[in-house]
């Protein structure tokens, strides 16, 4: 019976309608935010993923399930009871990721909280941005090369981030997490994909082979999801913000994303003549990160 409500439960949440402006109230400047920094808090200090440890555990007791079947005399009632198991268990996991994280996703759209016209937009804008990004480049490159990674939680990067979230008008900031490497290494090297967040443990997991200059803003993207951003699109902005307001290292790569999403959405004439304008090292650093992602 348990099984079929969290199933009934999950299916419900899913195709109704919660109100924005209450899910904001309530859920991610109500209770998400002392939620979130207790969390993450007890997370940095275990020195490995515990979404691993989730995967593990989760693989371990589908095995088991599995591996019962082989000692049942009636196939179809030991399968169609296996069913059940499995999907009360993804309605199970799907509720806390909702109330851990997830409802995030359904909290009123930053673009509606910021002085946003779409109307603005335009060919014009986009070239001259990604200029901005390329003299920005240019000018950061030799001393952004010059400071190394900090290794654990970098204390610039999470002083910028701060900043950025009170640009925002975050009342209660949210708390940085260590980055951490992950089982899901492989996943992430297959999938061209720099990190992720942890919707359980709230923690933020980066893949391997990200290079230095590239490392800052993905860990600040994942940092804004952390916060509460759930849409990728408003969590590579709140990454950027945060990072054009540190350190040359963090700046450095705040702009190679930045050029990299602009210049890929302009014609392919004044791409061209945008990219002629870049100085060797940042074309250097936009190819060592082309060639990482083709080498996956």
């Amino acid at each position: 019976m348990t099984r079929i409500v969290l199933i009934v439960a999950a299916i419900g949440l899913t195709v109704v309608t919660l109100p924005t402006l209450e899910v904001e109230r309530l859920y991610s400047t109500g209770v998400y935010p002392a939620m979130q920094s207790a969390i993450t808090a007890a997370s940095n200090d275990v020195p490995f993923a515990l979404f691993d440890a989730l995967l593990v555990v989760a693989v371990a007791w589908l095995l088991w399930r599995l591996l019962d079947l082989r000692e049942q005399d009636r196939w179809i009632p030991a399968i169609a009871g296996l069913v059940v198991r499995v999907a009360g268990a993804c309605a199970l996991l799907y509720l806390v990721f909702l109330a851990a994280w997830g409802l995030n996703y359904r909290r009123v759209p930053l673009r509606n909280k910021l002085v946003f016209s779409p109307q603005g937009a335009s060919a014009a804008r986009a070239r001259d941005l990604a200029q901005t990004a390329v003299e920005r480049l240019n000018a950061l490159h030799e001393e952004a090369h010059r400071e190394g990674p900090t290794g654990g939680i970098d204390a610039a990067l999470s002083a910028a981030f701060l900043d950025a979230q009170r640009m925002l008008g975050v009342r209660r900031p949210a708390r940085v997490a260590r980055p951490k490497r992950s089982l899901l290494d492989p996943y992430f090297h297959a999938a061209g994909v720099g990190g992720m967040t942890d919707p359980y443990f709230l923690e933020t997991l980066i893949a391997s082979d990200l290079l230095p200059f590239e490392e800052p803003f993905i860990v600040a993207h994942e940092w804004s999801h952390l916060a509460g951003f759930a849409d990728e699109s408003e969590a590579s902005f709140v990454g950027w913000l945060a990072c054009v307001h540190g350190p040359p290292r963090v700046e450095y790569s705040g702009w190679l994303f930045l050029y990299g999403e602009t210049a890929g959405g302009l014609d392919r004439d004044v791409r061209t003549e945008v990219a002629a304008r870049l100085d060797e090292g940042p074309r250097e650093d936009l190819q060592a990160i082309a060639e990482r992602v083709r080498r996956q």
